[in-house]
């Protein structure tokens, strides 16, 4: 089995090198269904809800994973040759000031506008009541996640790391909301 694995993991990491910005949007594609199937199922789906999951996977592809790859490339080379704590730090504080309000709102309008199909005067004020409260809490855990990916992974994994606790993090956020919705059941 692990002979498979590593033939695996060679194959991917030469994709990797040889087309990064498409592996890197079929990857974070990837995740971001596997996100959804996992937590559609933890929230108690009988059934996958196979349209959902696939524009979760259209919503990694085309924006998740490319978006990632240019980000990375531009703090390069914003902060070409520079290293140490006092560059990541700046690296993980301009991400939180810039990317990270902007991927919250575009992912919540996209999620009520797509995904849920909802009107635009209902998506904006869902957006404007619960914007504060999302961008505040990723705040809280998203820049732990990107002081370890600036200062320990090598760029071409970064994107693929931010992925993975992506999709971590919408089964948790998918979690915390049903066990709201039970609560007040």
């Amino acid at each position: 089995m692990s002979d498979i694995v590593n033939d695996a993991l060679k194959k991917y990491l030469r994709q990797l090198q040889l087309h990064p910005l498409r592996t890197k949007a079929f990857t974070a594609a990837f995740l971001a269904g596997f996100s959804d199937a996992v937590a559609q199922k933890m929230a108690g789906a009988k059934k996958l809800q196979l349209r959902r999951l696939l524009l979760f996977v259209l919503y990694g592809f085309a924006y998740s994973g490319p978006f990632g790859h240019f980000l990375h490339k531009l703090m390069d080379k914003i902060f070409k040759g520079k290293t140490g704590n006092e560059t990541v730090a700046k690296k993980v504080i301009l991400e939180q000031i810039t990317s990270s309000p902007w991927n919250n709102f575009l992912f919540m309008m996209y999620y009520g506008l797509v995904i849920e199909g909802r009107p635009w005067s209902m998506v904006i004020n869902k957006v404007k009541k619960d914007y504060p409260s999302v961008q505040l809490t990723a705040w809280k855990f998203w820049p732990v996640v990107g002081w370890v990916n600036y200062q320990y992974m090598p760029m071409q994994f970064r994107v693929i790391f931010h992925s993975f606790v992506a999709a971590c993090w919408g089964i948790f956020l998918n979690l915390r909301a049903r066990t709201v919705a039970i609560k007040k059941a």
